[in-house]
């Protein structure tokens, strides 16, 4: 799920090393459905050629103020078109240019008539970053309303190491996407939990189950945009942490239980994605158990009950709206509400898993919200993306 479909994307490339990272942005962009007008310094022609920028985006490339007879009044028309403008490679020159006013070639100049939001990605020499000059440029910036994307840290092409990357093309477009987001649960704390938890049996196998993360992760991701400040519990899962989420890695039932029950003190909302282990083995082995063959042995594993973290947040939720997910496998609804009112939450997710297209690992999911009060509500089959964003929907009603 993406914001940007049918939005017209102004691209401004300027002279540096990362601008053939601006080639990979355009495609993602194009990708989401955006509309995409690219604007070049002179400079950045020298290290990439307007004509690939051309062909991808399927526009003209302005290039200068004077070079054909529209290109006088382009600036204004594309300014005026403009639902957002990135500036991906910005360098220390046009940061210069924008803090001081100065118009001097097409890009700075239609930068003056746009009253879109303007993303600007500094990418530089470490040294030069961090010059008191540039540093005062871009809190005028900031101060003027626009969003500064940090830089990555690392070795640079000049061979310094430190701040001055490019930050790489998803990240921009991430944090491009979010500007399209309505910022709803600013000053709101939300602690989510995703994945599964892991219970050892001994140094090579463990006790868990099919979750993969991703409904928990697009929740986190949707309210990090929307303006919250998440911290996300996450058992074992191969993906990457949401941008602008703290996120807090464990593996046992009774790791995540510590990590939950020592952060809900300060969370606003609670929502309980991860596929907790019920149980775990009684006795841990710290030795690999061999097969019977070799011990001639049977093996027998006594299980003992993992501490139930829901039930323990809704027993301390007070004020806080606290949201559950029930993966079912029959009997969806009537599983749901039972465990909803035993675990004293304000709403449960009821997910029928083991359907096509829905429940764990896939990318989509079809979900029943259930509530409190008896209400319900139905959500086809969609992006867990868009999953997500409903149920924060709901929960920003609710509030």
């Amino acid at each position: 799920m993406t914001n940007l479909k049918d939005k017209n994307i102004l691209l401004g490339v300027c002279g540096g090393i990362a601008a053939y990272k601006s080639v990979s942005l355009l495609r993602l962009l194009k990708k989401a459905g955006a509309e995409v007008r690219v604007v070049m310094t002179d400079s950045a022609r020298e290290f990439v050629g307007e004509t690939t920028f051309r062909v991808l985006s399927e526009n003209d490339v302005c290039t200068g103020l004077f070079n054909t007879n529209e290109a006088v009044v382009r600036h204004i028309e594309w300014a005026s078109e403009a639902d957002a403008v990135v500036i991906a490679p910005a360098t220390a020159n046009i940061i210069a240019k924008m803090a001081r006013g100065l118009a001097d070639d097409a890009l700075s100049t239609m930068l003056l008539a746009v009253t879109a939001p303007i993303m600007v990605c500094p990418s530089m020499n470490t040294y030069m970053y961090e010059n008191r000059a540039v540093q005062r440029n871009l809190d005028i910036l900031e101060g003027d309303g626009m969003v500064i994307l940090e830089p990555g840290t690392g070795e640079l092409a000049c061979k310094t190491s430190g701040a001055g990357r490019l930050p790489d093309p998803e990240v921009i477009f991430d944090r491009l996407d979010k500007l399209f987001v309505p910022c709803d649960f600013t000053g709101k704390k939300i602690l989510i939990t995703a994945g599964p938890t892991r219970e050892a049996i001994d140094p090579v196998r463990y006790i868990s189950n099919h979750s993969s993360g991703k409904m928990g992760y697009a929740i986190a991701e949707a309210a990090e945009k929307r303006g919250a400040e998440v911290t996300l519990v996450s058992g074992p899962v191969a993906l990457l942490p949401p941008l602008g989420v703290e996120t807090v890695r464990v593996e046992s039932a009774r790791d995540m239980a510590d990590a939950v029950l020592g952060a809900m003190d300060t969370a606003d909302i609670i929502i309980k994605v991860a596929a907790v282990a019920d149980y775990r083995p009684a006795d841990s082995r710290d030795k690999k158990i061999k097969k019977k063959d070799q011990t001639g042995e049977d093996l027998s594993i006594n299980i003992t009950e993992n501490p139930d973290i829901l039930r323990a947040v809704g027993k301390k939720k007070q004020h806080r709206f606290v949201a559950g997910f029930a993966a079912e496998t029959n009997d969806l609804v009537e599983n749901a509400t039972l465990k909803m009112d035993r675990k004293n939450l304000d709403m449960i997710v009821a997910n029928k898993v083991g359907v096509e297209g829905s429940g764990f690992e896939a990318d989509t999911n079809k979900v029943t919200f259930l509530f409190r009060d008896g209400t319900r509500r139905d959500v086809p089959l969609m992006d867990k993306s868009a999953v997500a964003h409903a149920l924060l929907d709901e929960i920003g009603i609710r509030l």
